[in-house]
């Protein structure tokens, strides 16, 4: 198979190596010259991919026609603020019959739209059957290592689904299917907003019952706002929902539970950001979720208070006061 990759960060330079160790020819386009004369030379990453050598059989390019003209599958990996604007302008270039796989994490602002839906946006003559997203608990840091890790390929059209799963399907990384794409896109982005929530109770100084307590009433909130949006509730129960949010909530890797952790030491948004070279996609989507809490009048305390946080400057120790403060309800009190 021939694939594209657009975009060489650590998740999708970790694809484009698992994609080649899986026997496809595989491109791959760098948006920094200097990030591509890097690899080039060195065929190192350390920015993204520390101690790990990239293969001499990976393509690199800056040139974007070659990147996606007549490949079988083009895999998005692109910061998600950036993937509509970028595909708009090589609409042209892209066949029907290609299958173009998303892995970047986020519902854009304004629009409100997921990934797969910014896609077809940019892409209005492509089949939405032929549109794919790939989400999980799957940190490329472990990925790349050969980790056993789970994954799913979510689409509308299962065959879609399918061909998705036979291209990344591997000895370490297990990949299922699901035809429920809104659903695992809100998964595995509205996690990222409760990452940000762990970090800061981390770096409070909170423990296991305060963690505990956030996993499951996020899982919640990402449950009721998905099926309020016409997503699947079991999907939540699966690897873009309750996978990824554990994931995302525990690991040192995270990049949202890093600025989560930053912020509940009392450090300033601005600051953290500075000395990021990575997105946390979490903030951008933080600022959707608010925006769709206004939208739809659909209750969800926690991600309300992490907005907050993030964009009114608001004392997170007061965040907490407010959500424990909160008028006694039901368990499961209201999923719509």
């Amino acid at each position: 198979m021939d694939i594209g990759v657009i975009g060489s960060g650590s998740w999708g330079m970790t694809l484009a190596i698992h994609l080649l160790k899986n026997e496809h020819a595989v491109s791959v386009w760098f948006y920094l010259q200097q990030d591509f004369d890097q690899a080039l030379k060195k065929r190192a990453l350390p920015d993204y991919l520390p101690d790990v050598i990239l293969p001499e059989e990976l393509q690199f390019t800056m040139d974007m026609e070659a990147c996606v003209t007549g490949k079988d599958l083009i895999l998005v990996a692109i910061p998600s603020h950036t993937v509509g604007g970028t595909l708009a302008k090589i609409a042209d270039l892209i066949a029907s019959d290609t299958i173009m796989v998303n892995v970047a994490k986020g519902i854009e602002n304004d629009s409100l739209r997921t990934m797969s839906q910014v896609i077809s946006n940019a892409l209005p003559d492509h089949p939405v059957g032929n549109i794919a997203t790939l989400y999980g608990p799957t940190h490329a840091e472990e990925v790349v290592k050969g980790m056993p890790s789970t994954i799913v390929a979510a689409a509308p059209d299962e065959r879609s689904a399918q061909f998705v799963q036979n291209a990344f399907m591997s000895e370490t990384l297990r990949v299922y299917t699901n035809t429920d794409i809104l659903g695992v896109e809100l998964g595995g982005s509205l996690k990222n907003v409760i990452a940000i929530a762990a970090g800061i109770l981390a770096g409070m100084g909170y423990g296991d019952n305060t963690l505990a307590a956030l996993l499951t009433r996020g899982l919640f909130e990402m449950t009721r706002l998905g099926v309020h949006l016409g997503a699947k509730e079991q999907t939540f129960a699966g690897l873009s929902g309750m996978g990824d949010l554990i994931v995302t909530c525990l690991s040192t890797h995270s990049r949202n539970r890093h600025v989560g952790f930053e912020l509940g030491k009392g450090r300033k948004l601005k600051e953290i950001l500075d000395d990021m070279k990575m997105i946390a996609e979490g903030i951008n989507t933080a600022r959707s979720v608010h925006q769709l809490i206004q939208k739809t009048g659909v209750e969800m305390p926690i991600s309300e208070q992490i907005f907050q946080v993030l964009f009114e400057e608001k004392d997170p120790r007061v965040a907490v006061e407010e959500l424990m403060g909160r008028a006694a309800v039901p368990e499961r009190h209201s999923l719509n």
